[in-house]
């Protein structure tokens, strides 16, 4: 099975002043508006790099966020689920 669609694995993340950027195992580089997670959008750019990768590189933790992402959730467009859409 290819790890191009079946099984993303983030190896780091980094941060521009809108994005979230996630890069996989497999090279390929994902950005996500930071709009879809308001805590990280609210956050200090010191809170922001203090991410744990998680689950051997499918999950994205902040602790003093309290703010989980999946990673192959990431590649479907999930941002936050208690956002509100407008």
């Amino acid at each position: 099975m290819s790890t191009l669609t079946a099984d993303p694995r983030a190896t780091n993340v980094h941060f521009d002043q809108d994005s979230l950027w996630v890069d996989l195992a497999d090279g390929r580089q994902l950005g996500v508006p930071l709009a879809y997670f308001p805590r990280l959008l609210k956050a200090t750019p010191e809170q922001r790099k203090q991410f744990i990768i998680s689950g051997g590189g499918s999950g994205l933790h902040w602790d003093e966020l309290d703010e989980d992402i999946s990673v192959p959730s990431l590649l479907f467009g999930i941002g936050d689920h208690a956002r509100k859409v407008a």
